[in-house]
C-alpha cells in the first residue's frame, strides 16, 4: 500500500487562516468602496433616489458577490489555493 503524504496540521491551519485573512480583507474593502461609491453617488450628485439603508443595502450585497467570488475561487482552484482571488498566481 503507497503512503500519501498528508501536510502537518500546522501547515493545515496556517493555510486556512492566510485564506480566511485573504478573503475577509477582500469582503471589507468591496463593501467600503461600494458604499463610498454610492453614497458619493446618492449624496452630492442626488444621481440616485435611495435612503441611507439602500445604499448600505447595496454595498452589503456587493461584500456579499465579493465573498461568495472568493468562495468559488478557493472551491474551484482557478488561482492558488491559498488565495480568495481568481488571478493565478496571487
Amino acid at each position: 500500500m503507497s503512503s500519501f503524504p498528508l501536510p502537518d496540521a500546522e501547515t493545515v491551519v496556517k493555510t486556512s487562516t492566510t485564506f480566511a485573512r485573504d478573503l475577509a480583507e477582500r469582503t471589507l474593502a468591496t463593501f467600503v468602496v461600494a458604499a463610498g461609491g454610492v453614497a458619493v453617488a446618492a449624496g452630492p450628485a442626488d444621481m440616485f433616489n435611495a435612503s441611507f439603508w439602500e445604499t448600505m443595502a447595496t454595498a452589503g450585497v456587493a461584500a456579499a458577490g465579493s465573498l461568495l467570488k472568493g468562495v468559488i475561487a478557493r472551491a474551484r482552484a482557478f488561482g492558488s489555493k491559498n488565495s480568495a482571488s481568481l488571478a493565478k498566481g496571487v
